[in-house]
């Protein structure tokens, strides 16, 4: 899908999240913590939401559920559990360090 293409083309950091999701908080609250600059897009409050999350799981090879989804460098990372391993790992902040804002 192209709007998913863009988004993650022109920017560092990305994930696609729905307001509701606890777990894409904790993964949102984690970036910003860590000083990263990154967009978030509510596919809950996109009018194609529900192609954006279909192609997110069929194209670009998401999880189920699809959302969080993390791009790093125009690359899918995966999920919280994908995310939240490489943090504890010490692998997350060489990714995301172009994209912080706070060091």
């Amino acid at each position: 899908m192209d709007k998913i293409q863009t988004l993650i083309l022109e920017n560092g950091v990305v994930v696609f999240s729905k307001s509701t999701c606890c777990l894409c908080y904790a993964v949102i609250m984690l970036f910003q913590e860590l000083g990263v600059q990154l967009v978030v897009h509510e596919v809950d409050h996109d009018p194609e939401g529900w192609e954006i999350e279909n192609a997110l799981v069929n194209q670009m090879g998401c999880n189920i559920p699809p959302v969080p989804a993390v791009f790093i460098g125009g690359n899918l990372v995966g999920s919280t559990n994908e995310v939240m391993s490489l943090h504890l790992r010490g692998a997350l902040i060489p990714l995301i360090r172009p994209y912080q804002t706070l060091v």
